[in-house]
């Protein structure tokens, strides 16, 4: 009998992903542990072994397919010995008895005028489509089809969400969707009901009016406080420019840094590091190290001072959880890894067991492997504190957003030399800026401040990171 492949949940915390590539084409042989596809999530880019044995019956999701829920079918695997008729065997997800494609329901292979694919996108939602009578449409009609927004794009909606908003006079274009990859669904629409402040599209203005009207008047619907479309000023302004598409990871960066700048109360401390004992002992610890490939970073070096402060300062090592603070029996630092999709955040875990030896091997490992986009999610999800090192940017200061729900973030900038007193007499020193951003829930300002001179007296007299 067929068996239905379902996008799988690559992580706790997936809810969908991107369908980046089939490894299988239909009609191919497929083994036990065979990698028949890549997912992309919001982090990396993921292998998937085939768990059934078989032939490539049908692929239901065309490789590039953003904002696939977990447990959709993706694809239909025969059995041996099975011809494509047996497609139509195959277990519904729904609790039908056949698993449609996206273009199969309507005849004509239009997703748009047939609903198929839209019904199955918003039925993952919790959206509960209406019954059908036995020539298979809707007893309410057939739901218009969907708007397109002021560029042209189709606006992602459940066939009963539009035939609801179009009884109730409700633009779409005006509404953010909850469903799968922003889909608009029926409660979306119900709550603009309930709100009265979704209406019917605005009449045309007049070309003449249209051209005295400044561009951001011109912009279409626009969420709150996102300010005017950027797309509408660069046209009406006449500044070229060339889109580039929004990966999902830069998509969940862009989400969770938002959410953190409007949810958690940011405050910072910042203080000046002496690095010039500390590279002096790397230099020595590199020379001694070399036969056996061993190479230290400064930023090796700071991931230890951070976990050793930790432990001199166990408050600033604390997340918030609403009703409680958490406060975390070791430091498992996450270090920010810059890639081309965007920032990730490998962890080096219980960082003050470790040696610097053990830090430097484990840190390079990472962050080739983030590059590479082939970290395994629990090398990325966590950590109990986070490192921001754009010092070999040539950044000297600056200050970073916290990664919730951790409670600190401590930014490192450049070393440089720079004029500095000491026993009264002015010198040159190499000086190192670095400024920790704290959730004021979390973690007081008493508190940071003590975890910043602990951090700065091990990086000042290096020798404490060998105990």
């Amino acid at each position: 009998m067929p068996t239905n492949i379902l996008m799988p949940a690559l992580s706790p915390t997936m809810t969908e992903g991107t369908l980046a590539t089939w490894h299988k084409n239909e009609g191919d042989k497929v083994e036990i542990g065979d990698v028949i596809a890549e997912i992309e999530t919001d982090k990396a880019t993921m292998e998937v072994e085939a768990a059934d044995e078989g032939v490539m019956g049908k692929i239901l999701v065309s490789a590039g397919t953003e904002g696939v829920p977990v447990n959709e079918p993706i694809a239909i695997l025969l059995e041996e010995g099975e011809d494509a008729s047996a497609l139509d065997q195959a277990p519904d997800p729904s609790g039908g008895a056949k698993a449609q494609s996206p273009q199969s329901e309507g005849g004509n292979g239009k997703p748009e005028e047939s609903g198929a694919a839209d019904s199955n996108a918003g039925g993952s939602s919790g959206e509960t489509p209406p019954p059908r009578n036995n020539a298979g449409a809707d007893p309410g009609g057939k739901a218009p089809p969907a708007p397109k927004t002021s560029e042209g794009k189709r606006v992602l909606s459940s066939p009963l969400a539009r035939r609801i908003a179009e009884g109730a006079g409700i633009d779409l274009t005006a509404l953010k969707g909850s469903g799968p990859g922003g889909r608009i669904v029926r409660a979306d629409v119900e709550q603009a009901i309930e709100r009265g402040t979704a209406a019917k599209p605005r009449p045309e203005t007049a070309p003449a009016e249209a051209e005295k009207a400044p561009a951001s008047a011109q912009a279409g619907p626009k969420a709150a406080g996102t300010g005017p479309d950027p797309r509408q000023l660069a046209t009406a302004y006449g500044i070229p420019f060339t889109e580039q598409k929004v990966s999902q990871m830069r998509k969940v960066i862009a989400r969770r840094l938002t959410e953190s700048k409007q949810t958690v109360p940011h405050f910072y401390l910042t203080v000046d590091c002496q690095l010039d004992a500390l590279l002096k002992l790397r230099k020595e610890l590199n020379a001694q190290g070399e036969e056996a490939g061993i190479k230290l970073s400064v930023n090796d070096l700071i991931i230890k001072a951070v976990a050793a402060g930790l432990k001199k300062v166990p408050a600033a090592n604390a997340a918030w959880a609403e009703d409680a603070i958490l406060l975390y029996d070791r430091a498992d630092i996450s270090v920010a890894v810059a890639t081309e999709s965007g920032l990730i955040t490998p962890i080096i875990k219980d960082a003050g067991s470790k040696g610097l030896g053990t830090i430097s091997s484990e840190m390079k490992d990472l962050a080739k492997r983030a590059r590479d986009n082939k970290l395994k999610p629990e090398e990325f999800q966590g950590g109990t504190f986070s490192i921001s090192n754009l010092g070999m940017y040539g950044i000297s200061d600056f200050a970073a957003i916290i990664n919730p729900p951790q409670g600190c973030i401590l930014a490192v900038g450049k070393g440089e030399q720079r004029p500095v007193v000491k026993d009264g007499a002015l010198a040159v020193a190499t000086v190192m800026t670095c400024t920790l951003s704290v959730d004021h829930r979390v973690v007081d300002g008493a508190i940071g401040a003590e975890f910043l001179q602990a951090f700065q007296a091990l990086v000042e007299n290096p020798l404490g990171l060998m105990l």
